[in-house]
């Protein structure tokens, strides 16, 4: 297995650019009071957290990076995917629920396969699915609601 991560999930740049010409824009703000420096970090912070938020996939699990943290997770903990509207979840052993950040519905091929999990057709002839019981946990989750 490699160290190098196959796949970033990312916001769109446009959303860093935005807030770093907020930033230039307030500078002027300096000239009439040194409070205003506290006006500066708001869309410093936001170019911040655009640039660095989003999540990384590889063959051992995938990481959430915030704008002060991040949180790796292997893949034997993760039961499933959820799709809620347009976010992404990934549903945890321990029924927690974890944020996949700057990952979209329509992102969700390219996340299980640079992930390197099998998927439905492409799982080997008789391996378990353990999500195929009959107790209605694999049923989809309606609209607005989130898996318990």
């Amino acid at each position: 297995m490699s160290n190098q991560v196959k796949v970033k999930f990312r916001r769109s740049a446009a959303l860093a650019v935005a807030a770093g010409i907020t930033v230039i824009g307030a500078i002027p703000l300096l000239a009439e009071s040194v409070w205003f420096l506290l006006v500066l970090l708001i869309p410093l912070a936001v170019a911040i957290w655009a640039w660095r938020a989003g999540t990384d996939v590889d063959e051992r699990g995938f990481t959430v990076r915030a704008l002060l943290g991040r949180r790796t997770v292997p893949w034997n903990a993760v039961d499933g995917l959820v799709i809620d509207g347009g976010r992404v979840q990934a549903r945890l052993a321990n029924g927690h629920l974890v944020l996949l950040d700057a990952v979209r519905a329509a992102d969700v091929p390219r996340l299980i396969k640079a992930g390197g999990q099998p998927l439905g057709a492409d799982r080997p002839a008789g391996e378990d699915d353990s999500d195929a019981s009959d107790d209605g946990e694999s049923a989809p989750q309606p609209a607005g609601q989130r898996a318990q």
